[in-house]
Order: structure tokens, then sequence, then C-alpha cells
């Protein structure tokens, strides 16, 4: 099992306010899920590229195929938006860890702020949108 989908999954289960999502879209299973940076060890967050901070929450999306499973190769483009209509672009980092592809997005926020999240999922075949919304703390 991958560390940083270990980390992930043992966090979704310790807070069911952040618990991992799951939708389908077309032929997919996406899966994802928004938290403080400050879940990660140092030495996920160092070997991932991410900065640990309360100010900083982490988006992680994984995109399956629905009838086997597998990890999907897409591109992933986004952007949050807050209550006031600040819009913040989302750039997502591709990790593989042998079979499993994850997407990963850092979001700055400021205490109690909560963002409506648009994601483009495209394949080159297909294109869909994830939407969610979540609203973060700082710890």
């Amino acid at each position: 099992m991958s560390v940083i989908f270990a980390a992930l999954t043992l966090f979704a289960f310790a807070s069911k306010a952040n618990a991992e999502q799951k939708v389908a879209l077309g032929t997919w299973d996406v899966h994802y899920i928004a938290f403080n940076t400050t879940f990660l060890t140092p030495e996920i967050a160092k070997n991932n590229g991410i900065v640990r901070s309360k100010y900083n929450a982490l988006i992680n999306i994984s995109v399956l195929d629905k009838k086997s499973q597998a990890a999907q190769n897409v591109i992933l483009s986004g952007e949050a938006r807050n209550l006031l209509g600040v819009t913040k672009k989302l750039s997502f980092k591709q990790v593989k860890e042998g079979e499993a592809i994850y997407y990963l997005a850092v979001l700055p926020f400021s205490d109690q702020e909560h963002y409506r999240i648009n994601v483009d999922i495209n394949d080159g075949k297909s294109q869909q949108k994830l939407k969610f919304e979540h609203k973060f703390y700082v710890e």
C-alpha cells in the first residue's frame, strides 16, 4: 500500500468531517479528499513537495475505471472559489506509487473559509467535472 494512500486512509477514518468522498462520473469512480497539510507527516510532505502549514489544505483526487478499478492517467485542472467570490487556481501534481495514481493540489486558506471546488478531469477521450464544497479550519 502506498505511503500517501495509507496516511490519507488513516486520516479519513479518524475524521468523519473530512472523510473521503466518491462520485461516479462517466466511466470513472472519482475519489477525493481535502484536509489540512499539517496531518501529513514531515517525511510524506517532503517526499511529495508539499509545504506543511496550518493555512494550507491538500486536495487529493484519484480517478479509477469503474469496471476494473484501475488507476487512470488523466489531466486535472480546477479552481476553488470562496464565498466572497475570490478564486484560486488549483495546480495538480501527479504522483505515481506502483499502480496507484494520485493528483495533489495545495490550497491556501483562512480559518473557517468555505470553498466551492470545481475540477475538470480529462483523459483525451472524455471530460467530466468534479464539484464539491469544503470548509477549512486552522488546526
